[in-house]
């Protein structure tokens, strides 16, 4: 097609062959024949001619139910390149492609970062251009993976660039690509480009193709030459009118033709030869390849290399449109007969060939589904199998079994969808309890009422009683979480424990602990702490059952037990590539060791968390992450920061109610003021998180922050309050050995206590604090302070001396001033403090170097981090000079490792 009117896009465009700068790709939009295809051959044209190598691949609506089909089109050049990779992301890679016999699904995560490795290396020899056209009819498994790889590509010499139909969805449009919307051609430029089409038309039909095709240049190129009434003054839409352009022109041909213009059209692989085997099956005599030859010269289709190609899809979608029902189902059984060596491939055209309910053509699209490779495919098949069940009860089966991988992906409404279906059929007790259980198979739940957690907890009874405790279990275990991220109260907490407690389940079984923990924190926690105390000293569990016991320690206020268990399940998410499990674990882990005070392993597993949440679609992960890097920064002093920070969690949380998020902004918020010396402020904010009226009232959480809550009751007067606070909470701590409530409860009876605190001061300092070392900087911070003002300088010299010491480790800037501060008054001088190494780095500038620091080679910190190495090199680049380093020699010097940092 003849390119006008698009010369600033041909410049931006043409920066993509010059080079990527600092963006991963471009991804144009626009409606059917607006141009996206020419600006793309011209510029892959340049790419070539550049040196670059282009590797393409294209969504075709005929194999949108091919899993990982556009991924295999697009990395198959590279397939000599494969063995390089390591050795799980090619089982991955290698088993998501059919190039291998794994049974199981490959994690998507897994596979885009073996494919982000073989672009990357690949790119190392000469840059990548990845052309990725109509990305909306890509299978969604391929489609997430070019998603993957363009997040991670903003320092490799690989650039995507992608189109995609206006009005349409693909993973691709949340991949940080470039936006380049196509609009119309301007009037002058569409009338030189029909004029250079058909300069012989007459006027008045020149003026009606110009109406007609209102500047979009495919419509400009076909319809002068359309055997079509244009006279016809009916409004038609645009994408109609050149459809009946491309079906009318089909209809002249002839007749073997036109059935392998069908075969072609409703295949789901682009092979001459298929095309043609299928079409000699559909006619009942053999054809020879030239039967496509009028096509050719009708410019509908181009044939070469084996392969038949449309020119446009419109084409494609119009010859199918074209057909009867029954052409149609006649084209795809031979096209079945002719895939009978490919069953994956075969089962998709008996589907669409069958004329009604097909029993055995359900059972093949069964066993597709369980084949599959990913998530959506199988779930997609299973629907089909169940249109096509002879019997309801299979139809609900099916159904139902696609709701059940439906929840394992996270999409909510298609869960909902097949279990509306399914209900619309007579239902088994279990049919019936496995729809129950797939629709509280969401944890959150904070858009519900509150009362549906007991609802919850009484259909977990029944379906027990029905003998599915399977069922029953996560279905007790959803109205748990609910109890978590909402408050429903005391009678509904009482009821869900009484049906966990019916269940029979052991008590330290590892599900066990985690309801009981969220259900019960103070009212079970010395018995959970019992049992994790006990976990703690045994290793090689699934990382399953390590995220549930993270998940009960952090509950119980044992958040160094709950950085522990967290530490253990994420490296068996990260090489699983199960991000969606690994976010969760991260940000266990990142808000426990921010609240132990270890803020230099906190900082960048927060990070890390916050985006794969957002990767992930984990709205309130996000959030929860995002909340302590507002705790993390307020420690620091960057108050500003923390503020935008806390905001920004606030807006996710508080229209969902989500109680445990707004519980850590009013933490950040409280932190925030008790640094700027607002202190009645602070007060009011942290006891915010006390009232039951308030959203951000924590039954758990409120628990852990007592520390900070009785420092500004002192600080503004307020003891009054705080302790009526303390004197409620005093039967949970008489109840539980909860970490947390015990050492902020020491704290807070030392600093209320006026003149009589020295005891209680020394009573505090006494307990076990190991792996606490930011609530003992508190204690020697307070009690020095208390020292002072009671004249024994000398003494308080000591406490003030050692709190210096642990702020100034930890990276507390406010706190570290502040016993700055009180050391001077009491006579003794204190040099500043100089920013700490750590501090100087962004939290994924941490993550990375601290991973240097422990001697990990660039490809294996990529393989961590789900990065380039390219790109880890890149940032250790911008690394060095940030710390006055030459080489990755020096960041163990300067840099803690993980393991030492969180010890």
């Amino acid at each position: 097609m003849p390119l006008f009117g698009r010369d600033t896009e041909l410049k931006d465009l043409a920066a993509l062959v010059d080079g990527p700068g600092d963006r991963s790709g471009i991804l144009i939009e626009g409606e059917p024949g607006i141009g996206k295809s020419t600006l793309v051959e011209q510029t892959a044209a340049a790419a070539a001619a550049a040196g670059l190598r282009v590797l393409r691949t294209a969504g075709v609506e005929a194999e949108r139910n091919l899993v990982f089909a556009g991924l295999h089109r697009l990395l198959y050049p590279l397939r000599r390149e494969f063995d390089a990779l390591p050795s799980r992301q090619f089982e991955a890679l290698a088993t998501a492609l059919g190039m291998s016999d794994g049974t199981d699904e490959p994690s998507i995560h897994l596979v885009g970062l073996a494919a982000l490795t073989l672009l990357a290396d690949s790119a190392a020899d000469r840059a990548v251009l990845v052309v990725a056209e109509d990305v909306h009819w890509l299978d969604i498994a391929s489609a997430e993976v070019l998603a993957f790889v363009a997040r991670r590509i903003d320092s490799e010499p690989v650039t995507v660039l992608a189109t995609v139909r206006s009005a349409t969805t693909s993973p691709l449009r949340a991949a940080g690509l470039a936006a380049m919307r196509l609009g119309p051609l301007p009037d002058d430029d569409a009338q030189a480009l029909l004029d250079s089409i058909a300069p012989e038309l007459p006027a008045p039909l020149r003026h009606r193709v110009l109406a007609e095709s209102r500047g979009n240049p495919l419509a400009l190129t076909e319809l002068p030459t359309a055997v079509v009434d244009l006279t016809d003054t009916a409004p038609v839409a645009l994408t109609e009118r050149l459809e009946q352009a491309f079906s009318a022109r089909g209809a002249t041909l002839p007749g073997p033709t036109q059935s392998a213009l069908l075969v072609a059209a409703l295949n789901d692989g682009d092979s001459v030869t298929e095309t043609i085997t299928a079409t000699g099956i559909l006619l009942g005599h053999a054809v020879l390849p030239e039967v496509l030859v009028p096509a050719v010269a009708a410019r509908l289709i181009d044939i070469g290399s084996g392969t038949v190609t449309f020119r446009h899809p419109l084409v494609r979608s119009a010859l199918a449109a074209a057909a009867t029902a029954e052409e149609r189902c006649r084209a795809h059984s031979a096209l079945a007969e002719t895939l009978r060596e490919l069953p994956d491939r075969q089962v998709w055209h008996r589907a669409a060939g069958a004329a009604g309910a097909d029993e055995s053509v359900a059972a093949a699209l069964e066993d597709a589904a369980e084949r599959s490779r990913h998530r959506g495919g199988a779930v997609t098949a299973l629907e089909r199998a169940a249109a096509l069940s002879v019997s309801p009860g299979r139809r609900a089966d099916r159904l139902l079994r696609a709701a059940e991988l439906a929840v394992d992906s996270g999409h909510r409404e298609t869960v909902e969808r097949l279990v509306d279906a399914a209900r619309t059929l007579p239902l088994t007790t279990a049919q019936e309890a496995t729809a129950k259980w797939v629709l509280s198979g969401f944890e959150d739940g904070m858009r519900e009422s509150p009362s549906h957690i007991g609802e919850l907890a009484a259909l977990a009874a029944s379906v027990a009683a029905d003998g599915y405790p399977d069922p029953a279990l996560r279905i007790l275990w959803g109205a748990a979480a609910r109890c978590f991220w909402s408050e429903p109260g005391p009678d509904t907490r009482r009821a869900v424990l009484a049906v966990a407690d019916g269940f029979g389940i052991p008590a330290g079984d590892h599900r066990k602990l985690g309801i009981d923990s969220i259900v019960a924190p103070f009212e079970r926690g010395e018995q959970v702490l019992a049992h994790l105390r006990v976990f703690a000293t045994t290793t090689g569990r699934d990382p399953e059952v390590d995220h549930y016991l993270s998940s009960a320690a952090y509950q119980v206020g044992a958040f160094d037990l709950a950085a522990h268990f967290a530490g253990a399940a994420a490296p068996g998410f990260r090489s699983a590539g199960r991000l969606g499990l690994l976010t969760r674990a991260l940000a266990i882990q990142a808000s426990s060791l921010a609240r132990l005070g270890d803020l230099a392993a906190a900082t960048p597993i927060a990070a890390e968390s916050a985006a794969f949440a957002l990767e992930t679609g984990q709205p309130f992960m996000h959030a929860t992450a995002t909340a302590t890097h507002a705790e993390i920064a307020a420690l620091r002093g960057d108050y500003p920061q923390a503020a935008t920070l806390a905001m920004d969690a606030e807006r996710t949380a508080l229209a969902a109610g989500a109680r445990p998020v707004l519980a850590k902004v009013q933490l950040a918020r409280g932190l925030i003021a008790l640094g700027e010396g607002r202190f009645d402020d602070a007060f009011t904010d942290l006891a915010r998180i006390h009232d039951p009226r308030d959203p951000s009232y924590s039954l758990s959480l409120r628990a852990c922050f007592l520390t900070e809550l009785a420092e500004a009751a002192v600080r503004s007067g307020r003891t009054d309050a705080a302790a009526e606070l303390l004197r409620e909470l005093e039967p949970a701590a008489a109840s539980t050995p909860a970490p947390a409530l015990q050492i902020g409860m020491r704290y807070a009876r030392a600093v209320l206590a006026g003149e009589t605190a020295a005891e209680l001061f020394a009573l505090a300092l006494q307990a076990d604090l190991t792996g606490w070392p930011a609530e003992r900087g508190r204690l020697h911070l307070a009690y020095g302070e208390w020292l002072r003002r009671q004249r024994r300088v000398v003494e308080s010299r000591t406490q003030l001396r050692t709190a210096r010491e642990i702020f100034d480790a930890l990276g507390f800037a406010a706190w570290s001033e502040r016993a700055r501060l009180e050391l001077r008054s009491a006579g003794e001088s204190s040099p500043n403090r100089d920013p700490d190494a750590r501090e100087r780095l962004t939290p994924h500038e941490l993550s990375i170097a601290q991973l240097a620091a422990q001697g990990l080679t660039n490809r294996e910190i990529g393989q961590r981090l789900y990065l380039s190495h390219r790109t880890v090199s890149t940032h250790l680049h911008r690394i060095f000079p940030k710390l006055g380093i030459s080489s990755r020699g020096d960041l163990a010097a300067l840099l803690p490792t993980l393991e030492e940092t969180a010890g």
